[in-house]
């Protein structure tokens, strides 16, 4: 078993870390707001830091799970940052959906003193985190992500390196545009069966069962069809995502027409006051329209 730190203890950070003790891991953990990392350590029996170089310190693996760029280089660097606490041949971990340009220039600081550096955005949700049914798209040196794999395997349900640093965060963009496009299809097919008069939840039924079929399908349309957007994933969370993959189209000349449009379609919700909302809340701005 191994010493590990995690770093960050949002939705998803909070049962991960939970999972790696479960795992029979020593894990430190550190949480801008001090309380809930008190409260991650007296419910798990773990241990809390006051700053991420403490919580590192010592560990043979750092896992990170914070907000994005910024949030990434506020616990790294500095002479408070994960890095200056971590020794030669330990391994970062990072799950938080950032940039891939963040990503190199991380994995080339931390490679600077002998330090791995894993990019790891997962999917699934807090029901993934909470159940430990992550998928986990990974990139890095081989050697570093055959390391680091056992330990995320305490979260993951599916977990593969697809290759350099960089590549799991340009992986989960392609996540990322494809759930865009498919939410608003469901929006769209919900709302055109309501407007014909028909039950969409026999609608849903039927068509499920053939090419139509899909995860935001089978776990997404009741919410809708009762109004109830406080499952999963934020429009807010949802458009900075968006905002990287449109920015790195922008940069590698790849055409996203589908996606920059559905992200304008989430300004709407977020300017209906539905940033919190998930992102599902595309069907609420089709009812709003008429």
């Amino acid at each position: 078993m191994a010493k590990l730190a995690f770093l960050g203890l949002g939705v998803m950070g909070y049962p991960m870390a939970g999972h790696l003790v479960k795992a029979g891991h020593t894990v430190t953990v550190y949480n801008r707001t001090t309380a809930k990392a008190d409260a991650w350590a007296a419910e798990h029996g773990g241990a809390a830091a006051p700053t991420p170089r403490e919580a590192a310190a010592g560990a043979d693996f750092v896992m990170a799970c914070v907000g994005n760029d910024d949030d990434l280089r506020s616990v790294c660097t500095g002479d408070d940052g994960a890095l200056a606490g971590m020794g030669p041949g330990s391994i970062f971990v990072d799950h938080t959906t950032v940039s891939a340009k963040v990503t190199r220039e991380m994995h080339a600081l931390a490679a600077e003193s002998g330090i791995g550096f894993v990019d790891a955005p997962v999917s699934g949700g807090q029901a993934g985190a909470e159940n430990g049914a992550l998928s986990i798209m990974c990139g890095g040196e081989e050697a570093q992500y055959d390391a680091a794999e056992p330990v995320m395997a305490a979260y993951a349900k599916m977990c593969r390196r697809i290759g350099g640093p960089g590549a799991g965060q340009v992986t989960k963009m392609c996540n990322q545009i494809a759930i865009a496009g498919l939410v608003q299809g469901l929006s769209e097919a919900l709302h055109f069966a309501d407007k014909a008069g028909l039950d969409g939840r026999a609608v849903v039924e039927v068509i499920s069962q053939g090419a139509a079929g899909s995860w935001q399908m089978a776990n997404r349309y009741e919410t809708m069809l009762d109004d109830k957007y406080e499952h999963g994933f934020a429009v807010d969370w949802m458009r900075k995502d968006l905002g990287i993959c449109l920015d790195t189209a922008n940069e590698t000349g790849a055409a996203l027409p589908v996606t920059a449009l559905v992200d304008q379609f989430y300004k709407d919700v977020q300017n209906m006051g539905g940033g919190r909302w998930d992102t599902s809340s595309l069907l609420k701005r089709l009812k709003a329209l008429g």
